[in-house]
């Protein structure tokens, strides 16, 4: 006859060999998650890349020659979802953006100016977005983009920053008082 304690013993190494199994198994399921997001955040970004490809104006120079009607249509042109992003210059507005490039500038202009920027997690959060991997990465491409083309400054960190005020070289009627700004 055994004894309870004996049977309590068994049944606690049969559970133990239990959970260690499932955790063998959750940390395999884990990784491989990892792996997945990894691959779905490359083509996330893949994909923002080949559509600003394709929207680039770099392609061959054929250039359709607009009849009345499509001239109409060309002067009310707005930016749209999944177009280029043009470099910034002076007199330039973020009206020349597509809304959610537009809505990215705007948060991060609009943050307090204590120079340390926000994060891609900050501004999709801020952008209401699901806090998962692949809509974040999605921000920060866009943000990075948006760096690229001067409207946004990025800082070793990563965070974002509003541009950084360029020093415009003074044409002859922009000097103050002459030599010396006097």
């Amino acid at each position: 006859m055994t004894s309870v304690m004996g049977l309590l013993e068994e049944r606690e190494a049969a559970a133990r060999v239990r959970v260690e199994g499932l955790q063998a198994e959750a940390e395999r399921v884990l990784a491989e998650l990892g792996d997945a997001q990894v691959v779905l955040e490359r083509r996330v970004i893949a994909l923002a890349e080949l559509a600003e490809a394709l929207a680039a104006p770099d392609g061959p120079a054929e250039v359709p020659v607009p009849g009345p009607r499509e001239e109409a249509v060309a002067k009310d042109k707005v930016p749209v979802a999944g177009s280029i992003v043009p470099r910034w210059h002076r007199g330039v507005t973020v009206e020349a953006l597509s809304a959610d490039y537009r809505r990215i500038v705007e948060l991060v202009e609009s943050m307090p100016g204590d120079g340390e920027g926000i994060s891609a997690k900050e501004l999709a959060g801020r952008l209401e977005l699901p806090l998962v991997p692949a809509k974040i990465e999605g921000v920060r491409s866009r943000a990075r983009r948006l760096a690229g083309r001067g409207w946004l400054t990025v800082l070793p960190s990563g965070r974002f920053t509003p541009r950084q005020p360029t020093l415009a070289v003074p044409g002859p009627g922009d000097e103050p008082g002459g030599r010396g700004g006097g």
